[in-house]
């Protein structure tokens, strides 16, 4: 027997966007993303989101990102390795409630403000409840994060190989890899660069096809982690998931099963 994990519906290609500071340009950019049937994260700083104008109206924010991901930037957006971390603590604690409060439901992603962070950062935010904390550097291998609490983007939107990365990324032909394709930014920049036409190219190239999975990050964490948590026989013959979430394997380089929650599949006359 030979099982693979796959991604939802027996895809091996997934592909997600993050966008920081919640500026009112991400209106514009989620009608990109809508129109092209891609899904997005959108880490928001509650505290300066009720005093700028220039950034999303908190009334606005559960309408404006439905479908998509709000995820914690911090309170305030402090450059937090320099901070106490009870500071540190206060900044990511209160961000989440007032967020939460907003979107009437969890948030448990991250990106670090300044892309500062550290060891004690990451520990103190798993423990208060984050999931994954992504960072600037970008590393473009398009793989899965081997750190969750440091989850490096394959590249920034401004990249200049950025068409050259999504056409390597959407003809690879592989199935026996996992793909992830992860792009970051800030929604602003297109209008200081005037060239939202690289955005709009992009995601017309990337999206709306088949074999990818338009993902959330935290739908990326929560998939990996139900599929971690798939237990098999000795034999790889059969399979139970613990979890509630389905998951989805290949067996023996042809069929295509989902494994559901709370269930045991028998995979060894597939």
């Amino acid at each position: 027997m030979k099982n693979y994990i796959c991604f939802p519906q027996g895809k091996a290609k997934a592909l997600t966007m993050s966008y920081d500071d919640g500026k009112l340009q991400d209106e514009r950019l989620v009608g990109i993303f809508n129109r092209c049937g891609i899904k997005g994260t959108f880490n928001l700083n509650y505290g300066i989101m009720q005093h700028d104008e220039a950034r999303i109206p908190a009334d606005r924010v559960k309408e404006l990102y439905a479908g998509h991901e709000v995820a914690t930037h911090t309170l305030t957006h402090p450059t937090i390795e320099r901070c106490p971390l009870t500071e540190v603590a206060r900044e990511i604690l209160e961000d989440r409630k007032g967020l939460e409060g907003l979107v009437g439901g969890l948030v448990r992603g991250h990106a670090y403000p300044n892309g500062s962070y550290n060891s004690e950062i990451k520990q103190l935010f798993a423990q208060l409840g984050i999931a994954y904390g992504r960072v600037v550097s970008a590393v473009p291998d398009f793989a899965l994060p081997v750190d969750p609490m440091e989850w490096h983007p394959t590249c920034h939107h401004n990249a200049p190989n950025l068409m050259e990365l999504a056409e390597y990324f959407v003809n690879f032909p592989k199935r026996q890899y996992l793909k992830l394709m992860y792009v970051w930014g800030h929604s602003y920049e297109f209008d200081q660069a005037h060239n939202w036409e690289v955005i709009e190219r992009f995601c017309e190239y990337a999206g709306g096809r088949d074999d990818i999975w338009y993902a959330t990050n935290i739908e990326i964490i929560d998939y990996m982690e139900a599929a971690r948590r798939l237990q098999f026989t000795a034999d790889g013959r059969a399979v139970f998931n613990p979890g509630a979430k389905s998951v989805w394997l290949q067996v023996n380089d042809g069929d295509y099963v989902e494994v559901a929650g709370g269930s045991f599949v028998e995979l060894a006359q597939r």
